[in-house]
């Protein structure tokens, strides 16, 4: 793997945590849309706003469809946008701060996915960082209200999901630059939540709502936009670990703007989660060195 060119500044970990607190701007934004909008008109107004926004910074030059692997690539459109649609729907149910750490799950379901596509091995130490994560899921899960109920089936699902799309990545970035692979993604989710928009078409009634969707938008992109640049200028595994720090800013965002109360399972289960995350990037990024 080429060697990631020099950091003034610090640059790679300040564009990262840029970005994770962009991403964790647009959680906040899906919050403040309130009950008057489902999972679905959310994710429409995400995606088809992306897709325009795209296409007005990258259509001038070219066709930004362009790319290699369309099957792979509407395949991980198809994954991620399901992927997005159960945390939005997640987010209305759970607490901001709640759904966010038990998405942030994801990088075990990546290694297990990375082992059945790929033939990738856990060592031990791996493999105790996620036993680690699972067992802080396990302990956010609080089985009492049905709400809460579905709601944590639906994050958990949506790091599933997710986990799949970051494992897809790895075949696509070989011959796609990230401009495709994510147009394809909100093309995709654009065109699956089209059909549900049509049927029940809900506009935004104030001024405050068309804000926040413009504000989901720039910062869903921004955020996209940011994130790839990083990785320019830090490790992979760096990057991951850096983009953790989401889930911190929508747990602050969560208790100071949203009044959110948090318990000892989050405490606890979530330190559990965040812990066994970045340790499991750290040694996988060890053994990538030694491989």
């Amino acid at each position: 793997m080429p060697t990631p060119p020099a950091r003034p500044l610090n640059l790679g970990p300040l564009i990262m945590l840029s970005a994770a607190l962009q991403f964790a701007v647009m959680n906040l934004t899906i919050k403040l849309l309130g009950a008057s909008f489902s999972a679905w008109h959310i994710a429409f107004y995400r995606f088809s706003g992306c897709v325009a926004l795209l296409l007005i910074l990258f259509g001038r030059t070219g066709n930004p469809y362009k790319g290699f692997n369309y099957k792979l690539l509407v395949l991980r459109g198809l994954n991620g946008s399901l992927a997005f649609l159960c945390i939005a729907a997640a987010i209305k149910l759970l607490p901001l701060s709640t759904t966010m750490i038990i998405f942030y799950t994801y990088p075990v379901f990546a290694a297990v996915f990375a082992v059945w596509l790929y033939g990738d091995r856990f060592r031990a130490s791996e493999g105790g960082c996620i036993l680690l994560v699972v067992a802080g899921a396990s302990l956010l899960f609080e089985f009492q209200l049905p709400g809460s109920y579905l709601g944590e089936f639906l994050a958990l699902g949506g790091a599933m999901l997710f986990g799949l799309t970051v494992t897809l990545v790895r075949s696509l970035r070989k011959q796609n630059g990230p401009v495709v692979i994510y147009l394809f993604f909100c093309s995709m989710g654009m065109l699956i939540t089209l059909p549900v928009f049509l049927t029940n078409p809900m506009l935004p009634e104030t001024g405050q709502q068309w804000l926040l969707c413009l504000a989901m938008v720039i910062f869903s992109t921004a955020a996209q936009v940011s994130m790839n640049q990083g990785f320019f200028y830090c490790r992979s595994w760096e990057g991951g670990v850096f983009m953790t720090t989401e889930a911190l800013f929508s747990v602050l965002a969560g208790v100071f703007l949203l009044q959110e109360t948090l318990s000892w399972r989050v405490f606890v289960g979530g330190g559990m989660i965040m812990f066994g995350v970045a340790a499991l990037s750290v040694f996988s990024a060890r053994r990538s060195a030694q491989s």
